[in-house]
């Protein structure tokens, strides 16, 4: 388990930041070279590197080597985990929902300016 732990934890850090996002995003239309996935950022060919670094760290891309060009290429499996992860969570928050929903309904039941509003409105 802690091997899927550590997994996770690499691929939420990946996640974190908005620029890897982005990568990721351009990545999920198919396969880029390092230089097409600078050009809508303002940062050297290099800090897009360390980005794509830590990408591949993760596991949520590779790099393969094409003569002088290396296509990255999005690996999509670690953002499954992290999907399935949260929607543990989902349950969770669906029953907090549902219980307040409820509580609510039971203060408007109970409050006396809601059965005014509602003889107005007839």
């Amino acid at each position: 388990m802690q091997d899927a732990t550590d997994q996770l934890s690499m691929t939420f850090g990946a996640l974190a930041d908005p620029t890897r996002r982005a990568i990721l995003v351009r990545l999920s239309t198919g396969e880029a070279s390092v230089k097409e996935l600078a050009e809508p950022f303002e940062m050297s060919l290099p800090a897009i590197s360390k980005h794509l670094k830590v990408l591949e760290r993760a596991g949520l891309i590779e790099r393969g080597r094409e003569a002088q060009w290396r296509p990255c290429k999005l690996k999509a499996e670690p953002l499954k985990s992290a999907a399935f992860w949260i929607s543990q969570y989902r349950q969770f928050w669906e029953d907090s929902l549902d219980r307040l929903e409820e509580y609510l309904q039971e203060l408007q039941a109970k409050d006396p300016k809601n059965e005014q509003n509602d003889t107005h409105s007839e």
